[in-house]
């Protein structure tokens, strides 16, 4: 497979917020992020964030005032996907939290992802769901789907690492 940029893995998503304390209070709160130091030398407001193998990156908004209205939860917007454990506790916990969420969901021969969207304090999609139940399948290399297949191949990388450690832990 190619990997003309020797890329590893996803590091971190940047997210311009209206206000870094209330999006930093989400995060943390809502998805279970943790801050972690930030470099000293920016010249602008931020946090960073960090779990499940993933950075949030905040930044403060320049214009607070000019950025766009929190719209309507479109599960077509562009979002930010996490699996989970239970699809249940997820929607229980956002209604104990009274966070508007939209649920939606995929079958594919017999499987059925759940999805649950809704946004972050300045309009952000957040995608929740149980995608792992649906297998990742190649499909045929051309030479159209080159960028496609190199990150099937990171992701059965990734699948194949946590059968060993699974396998390991049996032992």
């Amino acid at each position: 497979m190619d990997n003309p940029l020797q890329l590893k893995c996803l590091n971190h998503v940047s997210i311009v917020c209206r206000s870094i304390e209330k999006s930093v209070r989400f995060y943390v709160k809502v998805l279970g992020f943790f801050p972690i130091k930030r470099p000293g030398s920016f010249d602008f407001s931020g946090a960073w964030l960090f779990n499940y193998g993933i950075g949030i990156h905040l930044i403060q908004s320049e214009n607070p005032d000019n950025m766009p209205e929190v719209g309507r939860i479109n599960p077509k917007n562009n979002h930010i996907s996490f699996q989970c454990e239970s699809m249940a506790t997820v929607e229980k916990k956002l209604e104990e939290m009274r966070i508007e969420y939209v649920k939606g969901g995929v079958e594919e021969s017999g499987i059925r992802v759940e999805q649950l969207f809704f946004h972050d304090p300045d309009g952000t999609m957040i995608e929740v769901c149980n995608c792992d139940n649906l297998p990742v399948v190649p499909l045929p290399r051309s030479d159209s789907m080159q960028s496609c297949s190199s990150l099937i191949s990171c992701n059965i990388q990734q699948i194949r690492q946590q059968d060993h450690i699974e396998q390991a832990l049996k032992i």
